[in-house]
């Protein structure tokens, strides 16, 4: 049996090859995923991923996710091959960088970072501990490898067409790898940097994006730092909400259900009209958030650039 995110994504892929969700339609929300078929938000998240890979929804500002116009019925993925069991005495496949660190990603994947020791990569690869180590000398080695395996998942965006394209294209690449990979935000630093080829060419593109714009090289480093604390942080707050929910095996949208009744009696008094009169949506949709709070920083910067065009006297 298919894995829950894959039944889900085919059912969202054949709705779309049916008409029933038509280019340019929205399509559901992680939040609406998990909610609509009971999963976890990093179930829902896989999902989105899914489609995104395959091209069917694409994220546009104000619009949230998408059908893509492009998106075309995609066949369902055909059965693998079975495979023939090993002839005695056969060799087992060779113990190389790219499988321990495509294993690493696995177990981080399903079970966080924590999970993830060179003893389970070992127990996982069905070798001793020990091989490991004429690939990755420490765990932190194999960090580094874990991260280039991610950040080098997808390609690099075309120059974009103008400074804000560029920036809203590349912070939603950084998006989509936190989405598919909860546990990256947490080791990923933007003050003690990974020194991880593949993460040194997302900020060099960004860098590319703001060239040419008249600002010195501190306002331009300290605006791809920026960008990338904004995305950071809001992957950050993804990341808890998916441990929480494993943890507790709650949804945050069941866990502010049971908390009604206490929060109606908050704001039943009279210190928070404003905060009462708030929909409530407006706090959990991580999604939208990202949304919203992406535009308003590429406004702010829009704004710095004009206040630094305009005529001085």
């Amino acid at each position: 049996m298919e894995p829950p995110y894959r039944q889900i994504a085919a059912e969202l892929r054949a709705g779309i090859a049916a008409g029933d969700l038509r280019p340019g339609d929205r399509v559901p929300s992680v939040r609406q995923i998990a909610q609509r078929w009971g999963v976890a938000t990093a179930t829902a998240n896989r999902v989105m991923a899914v489609l995104r890979d395959e091209g069917l929804v694409v994220t546009k500002v104000g619009a949230g996710t998408v059908v893509s116009d492009r998106a075309k019925p995609v066949p369902a993925k055909s059965p693998a091959p079975k495979v023939r069991p090993a002839r005695k005495g056969s060799l087992p496949p060779p113990l190389t960088l790219p499988r321990i660190r495509r294993q690493a990603v696995d177990i981080a994947d399903r079970e966080g970072l924590q999970a993830v020791t060179m003893r389970r990569v070992a127990a996982d690869l069905n070798v001793g501990p020990m091989s490991l180590y004429r690939h990755v000398a420490t765990k932190e080695d194999l960090l580094l490898a874990m991260i280039e395996e991610i950040a080098a998942e997808r390609p690099l965006p075309e120059p974009a067409a103008d400074w804000r394209r560029g920036l809203d294209a590349i912070a939603r690449l950084q998006w989509d790898l936190y989405r598919r990979h909860l546990w990256a935000a947490r080791a990923v630093s933007f003050t003690r940097p990974l020194l991880v080829p593949a993460l040194a060419a997302y900020t060099e593109w960004t860098l590319r994006a703001l060239d040419g714009l008249g600002l010195s090289p501190r306002t331009c480093a300290r605006e791809a730092l920026a960008l990338h604390a904004l995305v950071n942080t809001a992957a950050l707050a993804l990341a808890a909400e998916a441990d929480a929910e494993i943890e507790t095996g709650v949804s945050l949208d069941h866990w502010h259900r049971s908390q009604r009744p206490q929060t109606d009696t908050l704001l039943s008094a009279e210190d928070f009209p404003l905060l009462a009169a708030a929909p409530q949506d407006a706090f959990t949709d991580l999604e939208a958030l990202f949304d919203y709070t992406l535009a308003r920083h590429l406004d702010g910067f829009a704004a710095l650039l004009h206040d630094r065009r305009r005529p001085r006297g």
